[in-house]
């Protein structure tokens, strides 16, 4: 199985940041407006359809608010990983700014260099997006 980890700083308070990484429903298209084309809640499971055409189906594993941590699994859509099961957790670093861990394992481990791939292509549009301007 392949595991991958990717981070980044947010120029934002990690109260701020986990109000859109934690809202299951909506925080995908919150977070990475125009990588995310949509969002919604469909039985139960968050379905997400990416600017390049993919949708994932998504199930909701964990929103832990006490650790600002979210954990959700890809059960279907267009990629269709044997196990896919992903979490983000907000780590403050002083009153504005914070780490976005993003982890994410899955199987087959072909799948690993294109999730790579995406996921840090979205943790760029991500940190744009919740980044505070500069004053």
């Amino acid at each position: 199985m392949a595991s991958l980890s990717d981070e980044i700083m947010v120029e934002s308070s990690a109260e701020a940041v986990w109000e859109v990484i934690g809202d299951f429903s909506a925080g995908p298209s919150r977070m990475a407006p125009g990588f995310v084309v949509d969002t919604r809640i469909e039985d139960g499971c968050r379905v997400v359809t990416f600017a390049d055409g993919t949708v994932v189906r998504e199930r909701c594993v964990t929103v832990d608010h006490d650790t600002r941590r979210i954990v959700y699994a890809v059960i279907g859509g267009t990629v269709r990983p044997d196990h896919d099961n992903a979490s983000m957790q907000v780590f403050a670093d002083g009153e504005r700014r914070c780490r976005l861990v993003w982890a994410r394992d899955v199987l087959p481990d072909a799948l690993a260099a294109p999730m790579a791939e995406a996921m840090s292509r979205g943790l760029e549009v991500i940190k744009r997006t919740l980044d505070e301007p500069r004053r």
